[in-house]
């Protein structure tokens, strides 16, 4: 009976009942917010089928600004799942034994982002059971001359090949074993040139539309890229600080720091880019000044975007003179209060800052201002929720897994 019991528990279908009541359990504060999440995703949930069965008309979008706060949504969660291989490119192409440690981390944030990323398409579909002409070969798309489809091909491939690698090294500490090297480390490699293609793409699918001169820019895929190294490092800072908190799993101070150092190179890079964009808009002037005007500035008495996007700029600003503190490299509020700046900064950015002015002017050189709808913030806020309530999960069952291989492997406890 024993052999018999320690082989269920040696299956991989084994490991992931046990690690589903791992993830699902925990002290009161624990189930306290998985409530709340559970709670946020169904209003969420909610509100998405009132405008499936009512019409997009429940939402603030038009035929001038046909994407809003979905598609801003989904440009930043791209970015932060692929910030997330910022962990894997250390780790692996310079070989730092402490960021090896925490680098399923930053697998397991990609997972949830991407997640996000699939579900803001979802939402921003008038008739989500057309789903299916997305998916190539099944579907009835342009391939491969459509970015959007080159789109969906990268976002699917990097969320599966984080799952095969957090997967695996997961099921390997499980048992106790040393993970073999030829299972994972060629996937690592390979997240690192997806997790580039994947911000690349979406960056290709806005500017490659001749109608709007305001994406019309070279420059936009490498300040995707920039961005996307600054708001994923930050984010996965402030998921060490709450593990280290909430569950004790204490990581190495090297990683952190190293990450840092990235976000200063990075949001450096991005704000000259953005000051390079400004002098390009404002001094030479051209088609898409008339968008880059309303966004700073307002037209004809139409202000909306002007509050949002001078919020950003201070936002990262601010978070990058934080980040440039020394005190930035200790643990303490000052990196917190920088991570949460840059974060909202980029949102902002990458989000209202960007999809929204590319429609104003429209067309037809009319201004139709946009602000997202009660109901597409409660569907983003669900979406967001259920991100939070799968990272919680991977991260949960990351750090069991760790803990039961110092006290002996999870197999022998579950085994006894």
């Amino acid at each position: 009976m024993a052999n018999s019991r320690t082989d269920a528990v040696r299956s991989y279908p084994g490991f992931l009942w046990w690690g589903l009541g791992q993830a699902t359990n925990g002290g009161l504060s624990f189930y306290v917010w998985m409530f709340v999440l559970t709670a946020i995703s169904l209003v969420g949930a909610n509100a998405w089928a009132h405008q499936v069965a009512e019409g997009m008309i429940l939402t603030n979008m038009t035929d001038h600004v046909s994407w809003g706060l979905y598609i801003a949504n989904f440009t930043f969660c791209v970015g932060l799942a692929a910030g997330g291989v910022m962990m894997v490119i250390p780790a692996y192409l310079y070989d730092d034994e402490d960021m090896h440690k925490v680098v399923i981390i930053g697998e397991a944030v990609a997972i949830a982002a991407i997640v996000m990323c699939t579900l803001s398409v979802m939402v921003d579909l008038g008739r989500p059971d057309r789903f299916w002409h997305l998916i190539p070969v099944i579907g009835r798309v342009n391939w491969p001359v459509s970015m959007l489809t080159w789109d969906v091909i990268v976002l699917n491939g990097y969320l599966l090949i984080n799952l095969h690698i957090v997967g695996y090294l997961l099921y390997m500490r499980y048992l106790g074993r040393k993970p073999n090297p030829r299972w994972y480390v060629p996937f690592v490699f390979l997240s690192i040139l997806w997790a580039i293609s994947i911000h690349t793409v979406t960056a290709f699918l806005y500017c490659g539309l001749g109608g709007r001169p305001f994406w019309n820019t070279a420059l936009l895929a490498p300040r995707f890229l920039a961005s996307a190294f600054v708001s994923g490092p930050a984010f996965i800072i402030l998921v060490m600080r709450i593990l280290r908190i909430t569950t004790g799993y204490s990581a190495p101070p090297g990683p952190a720091r190293t990450l840092i150092q990235i976000i200063r190179v990075s949001m450096t890079i991005n704000l000259i880019m953005l000051a390079s964009e400004l002098f390009t808009l404002f001094y030479t002037g051209g088609a898409h000044s008339a968008s880059a005007k309303y966004l700073f500035f307002g037209s004809h008495g139409h202000f909306g975007l002007v509050p949002w996007i001078w919020t950003a700029i201070v936002c990262n600003l601010v978070g990058t003179a934080l980040f440039f503190m020394p005190n930035a490299l200790e643990r303490g509020s000052i990196r917190i209060v920088a991570c949460v700046l840059c974060i909202v900064g980029i949102w902002i950015e990458k989000g209202m800052g960007l999809i929204i002015p590319g429609f104003i002017p429209s067309t037809l050189h009319e201004i139709v201002e946009y602000t997202p709808s009660l109901v597409e913030w409660k569907v983003t806020a669900g979406i967001w929720a259920f991100g939070f309530l799968l990272l919680t999960v991977l991260l949960k069952l990351i750090a069991t897994v760790f803990a039961s291989e110092k006290s002996g492997t999870a197999l022998e406890r579950v085994s006894e």
